[in-house]
């Protein structure tokens, strides 16, 4: 009998970029974010869109999380479309000088909207975490559950936050 020396053990390091663009964003995120921190098998990287850029802020300091990026796309009186074309052409940007392995949003806000959809176009997989929940009016929450049905189709992982929402 041939003994063989065991084989040395590989760490994949997966690339994570979150973008957070509101304040329940960064709420719901934080916890997460910081375990990604934590890990050595992670590398991470923090996308602000400025989305509500005052209120994300002091949460982000709560928490002792700095950004990797800031797009800073709020002017005044901006548009809906606006705002998402913003978000879209600003977060693809980042996507081709992270190249991350995977792309973290949350919720129903035009920033997890655009993100998902920037990393849709950009071959990278999506995780949407708060999946799932639905009012089943287009209309209602408006455009917040428009968003959601948007994102399910593109995220490649959804992390559901009940079993009905699974």
């Amino acid at each position: 009998m041939v003994l063989c020396p065991p084989m040395p053990r590989v760490i994949w390091i997966v690339h994570i970029l979150s973008v957070i663009g509101t304040r329940p964003e960064a709420i719901k995120l934080a916890p997460l974010i910081l375990e990604f921190e934590q890990r050595r098998d992670i590398t991470h990287s923090l996308c602000l869109t400025g989305q509500h850029r005052d209120l994300v802020q002091p949460v982000l300091q709560q928490f002792g999380l700095k950004s990797t990026y800031d797009l800073d796309l709020m002017v005044p009186e901006q548009s809906l479309a606006a705002l998402t074309a913003a978000i879209l052409d600003g977060l693809s940007n980042v996507l081709d000088a992270e190249q991350p392995d995977w792309l973290v949003v949350q919720g129903d806000t035009s920033s997890a909207f655009a993100a998902a959809l920037a990393g849709f176009y950009a071959a990278v997989p999506v995780l949407h975490v708060e999946s799932g929940l639905r009012s089943h009016d287009p209309l209602n929450p408006w455009p917040e559950e428009a968003h959601r049905r948007m994102i399910s189709p593109i995220a490649t992982l959804h992390a559901a936050p009940t079993a009905a929402a699974a």
